[in-house]
């Protein structure tokens, strides 16, 4: 199997609907993914030192998952798993590769979609619905087959590039293929201050990207309110940078931070790393409030499905400063996986499990949870069934719509949950029901062996039961023969799945 057998959809073959089975008029669709937000780190998923009101809002009127994956343990190949509904072994972009490697006319920007991908966002658009997108992309550079608007939104605006989305004060956002300047004077992403006071206002600049992503979500919710639309909000925070305004800082305790960030483990140094990336989720927090808010007062809320979950994990573990991980941030200070094991970059539990949380008064139950296991290539059946569209045929995930009714606790017989990641050594993970199987540093000279976990059992996964189960690792490695296609620009190889050792 190649991986073009599986991207060549044809548009024609969707059917066109616009009402979903629960409601007489159209049902509009609004997807908000936070960027590094770890499994615990809103308030209905136990955390108690950032207030997260307006996500717990969603979850106290709607359907809170407690076992939600992303499709990927980073940026990048997780939202093309969500856009396209394949996982990892079966997707185009399985890592975070900048586009110049293949395509060096390209100076931002990651690798791009193919020009006939079939996207979530082209079938709504095929149904009449108005497609848009805020925030940072990551799927392909303006002008490339990737390009936003090649790939199914009518209307863009934010950070096509994840490396530029690194700054919160860049010089520039797209507006879809137009440059909009945001700052004269931006401020770098990166940089180190070995000695000296760190204060916060050398890293500030003029204009918050992020103030302007949030009103152009706003403006789009009013200026559309009269017609169906898909509204995709990838949102930047918590990503570092640690770069929130000062304002949004200045709400958290100064006793919390005892000494600075000062950027050994990259990104910009924070005089108050703690209280900084708290604030940046409150922000993020607030972002979702004023998007409800929007909701409210064009009176969509009622006709409104709105979903959010994170990309991936908290940012993991630093090298240069043991005191900090990546950029500043400090996730065992907020518990910000629980007892999960990783974070970002890694196929455990606390690198791929996220918050998910969804509400569409009147269909979704108020104050529900569900425990099914669940992951990004289910939502593009998802939001078919959900607003009455028929998914094209041979997507990876399984519709999540009964589980969100409360029709139903959990789904018999439901597909496999794939993760094959090439990058940070290269990892391999598959869920089966409650067992979870993993196998690590597939890159390097001698691979890890295959680790089982009972996650029914031990979600933390401590206790390795691969000698208890060598069927079901066996079971794992035909799966995975069947459910993995080549990808040259992606490559890794599983042994005893796609080497010679699967001949044997």
């Amino acid at each position: 199997m190649t991986i073009g057998s599986r991207i060549c959809f044809c548009l024609a073959a969707v059917s066109i609907g616009l009402s979903s089975p629960a409601t007489a008029e159209p049902v509009n669709v609004v997807f908000i993914l936070a960027d590094d937000l770890g499994w615990a780190e809103v308030g209905c998923y136990g955390q108690t030192k950032i207030p997260t009101p307006h996500i717990d809002r969603i979850a106290a009127q709607g359907m809170r998952f407690t076992q939600h994956y992303s499709g990927a343990p980073v940026c990048a190949p997780a939202r093309c798993t969500l856009m396209t509904g394949l996982h990892l072994g079966n997707s185009q972009i399985r890592g975070n590769l900048q586009a110049r490697v293949h395509f060096p006319d390209f100076t931002e920007g990651q690798h791009p979609l193919a020009a006939e991908t079939l996207t979530i966002a082209k079938v709504f658009r095929e149904a009449g619905y108005v497609t848009g997108a805020m925030g940072k992309w990551g799927l392909g550079p303006v002008g490339s087959t990737g390009d936003p608007n090649q790939q199914g939104f009518d209307y863009y605006f934010g950070y096509n590039c994840q490396a530029v989305a690194h700054s919160f004060y860049p010089r520039y956002l797209w507006r879809n293929r137009q440059q909009i300047l945001v700052n004269e004077k931006p401020i770098p992403g990166h940089a180190k201050q070995p000695q000296g006071e760190v204060r916060m206002e050398d890293w500030i600049g003029q204009t918050h990207a992020s103030s302007l992503i949030i009103a152009e979500a706003e403006r789009f919710i009013s200026d559309h309110a009269g017609q169906p639309f898909f509204l995709y909000l990838p949102f930047t925070e918590p990503h570092v940078a640690i770069h929130p305004p000062r304002a949004s800082v200045e709400k958290f305790p100064e006793d919390w931070d005892a000494q600075p960030y000062r950027g050994a483990n990259g990104y910009l140094p924070h005089p108050r790393p703690r209280a900084g990336y708290a604030a940046m989720i409150s922000d993020l927090d607030s972002y979702v409030g004023r998007v409800l808010d929007a909701l409210d007062r064009e009176e969509l809320t009622d006709r409104t499905l709105v979903i959010f979950t994170s990309d991936n994990g908290a940012t993991h573990e630093g090298r240069q400063d043991p005191g900090f991980h990546i950029g500043g941030a400090d996730p065992p200070f907020f518990n910000s996986t629980a007892d999960l094991r990783g974070y970002k970059g890694s196929v455990y539990e606390g690198g791929i499990r996220v918050p998910m949380v969804a509400r569409l008064p009147g269909v979704i139950p108020p104050g529900a949870v569900n425990d099914a296991p669940s992951y990004f290539p289910d939502w593009f059946p998802t939001l078919c069934a959900a607003t009455g569209l028929n998914p094209p045929e041979n997507l990876d995930g399984d519709s999540l719509w009964p589980l969100m009714q409360g029709a139903q606790a959990d789904l018999p017989g439901r597909k496999p949950l794939v993760w094959v990641f090439p990058e940070y050594g290269g990892q391999v993970a598959v869920r089966l029901a409650n067992f979870k199987l993993v196998r690590q540093g597939l890159k390097r000279p001698q691979p890890g062996d295959w680790e089982v976990y009972d996650l029914r059992q031990d979600r933390a996964e401590t206790t390795d039961l691969a000698d208890q189960h060598p069927g079901l690792i066996q079971r794992t490695i035909e799966l995975l023969q069947e459910h993995t296609a080549e990808n040259p620009v992606f490559p890794l190889i599983i042994p005893g799945v796609n080497d010679q050792s699967q001949s044997d």
